[in-house]
């Protein structure tokens, strides 16, 4: 018998793809964004339901693992305070009301990397402080996507917290880095920079633990206060959407503020073109047959604002194996 887990926050679908992967079954889910519950709708046959602050508990059906990647908004850190009261007014509140109400075997949590430096690390300290309150044996890490077999330098929090003991992070299977090449669409209406709108360094620059190979730059304005005289080429100094990078190398992360998509990749021919909303949705990790409904604009914001597939199925699997067995 499958396992029941439920989809809060759920975006696009990105971590229940993971899940469903595994031989989870997912039994509710939701979303205040319009255009993400058309596309989840449009994928999984099921409209999610919308503002989580405006869902009665007690509504929700049984599940095995709650699954989140709730958004961080501001703590107030009151203390001393007990229960909620430090949460209250927070949406990870309607986690922590949900899990005391339906108590899951399982939580399971996604947030970006920041997270952990939140507010000098208090943030993180009073959301585990909370989950083992409510009975969970908490543990976390820092994963990234490019060890997954996506080539995008990704890192995202990941929050496990059980009643059946604390979950091995050193089990999930991650794979070697891959290059972008591999990703790109072979043929397409691409659309390519003349050589006046941009700059390439005369020597690639790998940079150091990432697999980032930053290969120039878009002849746009760089941040120039503070820069040291001789660094004005490096990557730092140009605003994300003005990198280029090789796509010999991975690609930065994809952002949900770039709405227009200004992601450029020098290619091997050594012409630089924009890399296309196809190849964004393929460095996710999400399968070509995904359906995708929204604006461009809503698409790359969407994307921005979600996981890494095959992340989300390691965890998936380990999670599996650590807590039920194996047995889905």
């Amino acid at each position: 018998m499958s396992k029941k887990f439920i989809d809060l926050f759920c975006g696009i679908g990105g971590i229940r793809i993971g899940m469903e992967s595994q031989g989870f079954e997912c039994v509710m889910s939701c979303d205040i964004n319009e255009e993400c519950r058309k596309t989840y709708n449009e994928n999984f046959h099921e409209e999610p339901q919308g503002d989580i602050t405006q869902i009665d508990a007690t509504s929700i059906p049984d599940h095995d693992i709650l699954c989140a990647g709730f958004p961080c908004q501001p703590f107030s850190i009151s203390g001393k305070q007990k229960g909620f009261d430090d949460t209250r007014g927070t949406l990870f509140f309607d986690i922590c009301r949900i899990l005391d109400e339906k108590k899951p075997e399982v939580v399971f949590l996604e947030n970006v990397k920041h997270l952990v430096h939140h507010n000098g690390g208090k943030t993180l300290e009073t959301i585990i402080s909370k989950l083992e309150a409510l009975g969970y044996s908490v543990k976390w890490n820092i994963l990234n996507g490019a060890d997954f077999g996506v080539p995008q330098n990704r890192e995202r929090i990941i929050i496990i917290g059980s009643r059946k003991g604390k979950f091995d992070f050193s089990k999930i299977k991650t794979v070697p880095r891959g290059r972008l090449l591999e990703f790109l669409d072979k043929e397409g209406d691409f659309e390519y920079l003349d050589p006046c709108e941009y700059t390439l360094l005369e020597q690639t620059k790998q940079q150091p633990g990432s697999g980032l190979i930053f290969a120039g730059y878009r002849n746009k304005s760089i941040r120039k206060v503070g820069v040291r005289p001789g660094t004005m080429h490096l990557s730092r100094v140009h605003k994300q959407p003005n990198r280029i990078y090789s796509v010999m190398g991975i690609h930065p992360t994809l952002p949900s503020q770039e709405t227009s998509g200004r992601y450029f990749i020098l290619t091997e021919d050594g012409r630089v073109r924009k890399l296309t909303l196809n190849e964004c949705w393929r460095i996710m990790g999400f399968p070509e047959s995904y359906i995708k409904v929204s604006s461009m604009g809503e698409q790359y914001k969407q994307l921005g604002n979600s996981v890494c597939v095959p992340m989300i199925q390691a965890v998936a699997a380990e999670i599996n194996n650590q807590f039920f067995g194996g047995d889905q």
